[in-house]
């Protein structure tokens, strides 16, 4: 047979080609992606346990009255209603200042009626609030009532 070359190879089956070794899983970035993940989530997730506790829990409650100097809607980025009473002891004497904050809008429109006049606040204080987007103050006002119409 001479028109055929001989050649040494022998028939290859499916058997006997081996597969390519399968590559390992890439652990290496799936590491970096959990630890990037754990990085953020779990501080987010104790903020905002800490937002919820804090504004949840009332540390102490109170009454406040005096004269309302002041009420206003502040703030850069988070606007919250912000605002002074003067609290006189006696006439003539010198004024305490208690600078509250209202989380309420009917209860901050009720209170910019009432500028200039004597009212009595019922608040709640929340100490420890992390940021001041809740409130510039510890003192939250959950209730208004003018005094002498």
């Amino acid at each position: 047979m001479a028109d055929t070359p001989e050649t040494d190879e022998t028939p290859t089956t499916a058997a006997t080609v081996a597969a390519p070794p399968a590559s390992p899983p890439k652990k290496k970035g799936n590491k970096l992606v959990i630890l990037l993940l754990s990085l953020i989530l779990i501080p987010a997730v104790i903020i905002a346990l800490w937002i919820w506790v804090t504004l949840g829990y009332v540390y102490s409650t109170g009454e406040r009255a005096g004269y309302l100097q002041k009420i206003s809607k502040k703030g850069w980025l988070c606007k919250t209603w912000e605002g002074q009473i003067a609290m006189t002891p006696l006439p003539g004497a010198t004024p305490q200042y208690f600078e509250f904050t209202v989380r309420n809008d009917s209860l901050a429109h009720l209170l910019e009626t009432y500028a200039g006049k004597q009212v009595s606040l019922t608040y709640e204080q929340h100490r420890g609030v992390p940021s001041s987007c809740f409130g510039e103050t510890q003192y939250f006002v959950t209730r208004v009532q003018r005094i002498n119409p």
